[in-house]
């Protein structure tokens, strides 16, 4: 698919063919990061097609070569935390509540998580009905490295995956190559890239569980399958630091190299995210999850973590960021528990629907 670069264009290309509506997140350059008003453009979309005999299928893809979505515009949140701001808070509210109505849509809605998925770009996704990657996706909530948590029910899915792995994923922020998120739950079918534009056109006549059967190939073999056994038996641990220790422990060398990455990231969000994973096991809905995520995503945001970690990786790209504290021992129950308590920017308060 060529990508309109035209900045006139509109951020979110909203059109109909046939029988299929069309999202296409247009910031080829940005990789198609999610901006407030693309949401709200979104949700707009689904509300008329929801209602439109005519569109029976919704199709959601990423404009230019490089991902469907890059995630939340980080440096914008970034420059909201630094100044006190709502913006964020009022962009969460806004976006959780269009990852509940993803995974509630009535009528089929295809993802093409071709290329980079990450973050809010696993919200716009990894809740529909029809997921679909490449030999080019690459899948992961990456929040850990910037003093975030996984969010846009990102917890609510890796904590349903096979085993550990959720858990792995989650903690290390590590890429899901199209095998891996097929494993892992986050996605349902392999078509080949070159085979997409195909796909679309027949999913602008055909029903689409059809159009899909007609693409669909078994995966390229991934990598997540052969470390079930180290990663199972690691991250059951009870604690981020009994999950390191088992790691470096474990005498495989991968899983040793694992405890050090995760050394690298936030000890307050390492911890917060482990705690938020094992609470969405419990929980009975994503609208429950994406509820408590809207708490810990409020209080990162008065975390000196999430400023840090985005300046870090993002404003001055010195991948040197100083975590507040600085180790995961100076983490205390109490600093954890704070992040699930109430929040000043009070509750999302969604409610799953009652069958």
């Amino acid at each position: 698919m060529s990508a309109p670069t035209d900045p006139r264009e509109p951020e979110v290309l909203v059109h109909t063919e046939g029988r299929a509506g069309f999202l296409t997140l247009n910031r080829p350059r940005a990789i198609n990061a999610l901006t407030h008003p693309m949401v709200r453009r979104i949700d707009e979309a689904l509300t008329e097609w929801e209602h439109d005999p005519a569109v029976t299928t919704v199709v959601i893809r990423g404009a230019g070569e490089r991902g469907l979505c890059a995630g939340g515009d980080i440096r914008a949140i970034h420059d909201d935390a630094r100044a006190g701001g709502t913006a964020s808070v009022d962009f969460w509210r806004d976006e959780y509540r269009l990852n509940a109505r993803i995974a509630r849509f009535p009528k089929p809605y295809v993802a093409f998580m071709d290329g980079i998925v990450m973050g809010g770009g696993v919200g716009v996704s990894g809740h529909g009905s029809v997921r679909i990657v490449t030999e080019r996706s690459r899948v992961a909530m990456p929040e850990t490295g910037i003093g975030f948590v996984p969010d846009v029910g990102g917890t609510h899915l890796l904590s349903r995956a096979p085993g550990e792995l959720g858990t792995h994923l989650a903690l290390t922020g590590a890429q899901a190559d199209a095998a891996d998120a097929l494993l892992a739950g986050l996605a349902d079918h392999f078509v080949p890239s070159a085979a997409l534009p195909a796909l679309a056109a027949d999913l602008t006549r055909l029903p689409a569980a059809e159009a899909v059967a007609r693409h669909a190939r078994p995966a390229p073999a991934g990598g997540l399958a052969a470390r079930r056994d180290w990663i199972d038996a690691c991250y059951t641990a009870d604690t981020v630091e009994g999950i390191v220790e088992r790691l470096t422990d474990s005498g495989v060398p991968e899983a040793k190299e694992t405890a050090t990455v995760l050394l690298t990231r936030s000890p307050t969000a390492l911890k917060a995210t482990l705690a938020a994973l094992r609470r969405a096991r419990t929980l009975d809905s994503l609208e429950a999850t994406l509820n408590m995520e809207f708490r810990l995503s409020c209080a990162a945001l008065s975390s000196p973590d999430l400023v840090e970690g985005i300046r870090a990786q993002v404003v001055d790209k010195d991948r040197d960021p100083r975590w507040t504290p600085p180790t995961l021992a100076g983490v205390t129950a109490q600093d954890t528990a704070r992040w699930f308590g109430p929040q000043p920017t009070g509750d999302l308060g969604l409610v799953a629907p009652q069958h």
